[in-house]
């Protein structure tokens, strides 16, 4: 998306972010903790929902204080920025979510070298105004969640039958431990994957055949 100080429209940033430029749809970034952590729902909420939270800050501040930043030590303020809202959410989540935060472990402080992070803010954040940076960041890390959350969600129902800890298809259902394994990460993804090309293609198809009538009417 073009990068300049004017005001963007705020429900394209968001969607660009969301869905058409997902780090994890569109850019295949943060992978480790996507394929590492979502052996549940509940783990890929939690830890999208931390990513989402120093996505948010660091935009916000990376906006706010870009002008005093020299081009020449602009991508180091940046990860100290990024590796310091790591650290309140890594201190907040050991004091008040200590059995989530033993869950994720070494997840949570990889957060500071998550390319989406560091992405947003060399590309967005630092030529934007705080609004537009901000619905940048909740548009990025809501689709990061959501992406998390379902890969986490499938592998669940689907090696455990179960969902958020609730038992969704019987106890007669019997467990693919092979979707809780690792290998049933990458298979559940590209299965995600191919229906998001399928959805995308769709989408593309629709906007076309709009436009195209759009264009008949108007020389009609």
């Amino acid at each position: 998306m073009a990068s300049t100080d004017a005001t963007l429209n705020k429900q394209d940033i968001f969607k660009d972010g969301f869905w058409y430029n997902n780090a994890i749809f569109a850019q295949l970034l943060g992978m480790c903790p996507l394929l590492g952590v979502t052996t549940s729902a509940e783990n890929g909420f939690w830890m999208g929902l931390a990513t989402l939270l120093v996505l948010v800050g660091s935009n916000l501040i990376v906006s706010l204080v870009r002008g005093f930043i020299p081009d020449e030590v602009r991508i180091p303020a940046y990860i100290v920025i990024i590796a310091s809202l790591v650290t309140v959410v890594e201190l907040t989540m050991n004091a008040w979510m200590h059995e989530m935060y033993l869950i994720l472990g070494l997840f949570i402080p990889l957060i500071v070298v998550n390319c989406a992070i560091l992405g947003r803010a060399e590309a967005f954040a630092s030529k934007n105004n705080v609004m537009d940076s901000l619905v940048d960041a909740l548009g990025m890390g809501l689709g990061f969640t959501f992406a998390l959350l379902l890969l986490g969600g499938i592998r669940e129902l689907l090696g455990q039958g179960e969902l958020f800890g609730f038992d969704i298809l019987g106890a007669n259902y019997p467990d693919v431990l092979l979707f809780i394994l690792p290998p049933g990460a990458f298979i559940a993804l590209g299965f995600i994957l191919a229906g998001v090309n399928l959805v995308n293609m769709k989408l593309k198809a629709k906007k076309e055949a709009e436009l195209s009538q759009a264009k008949s009417e108007a020389t009609s």
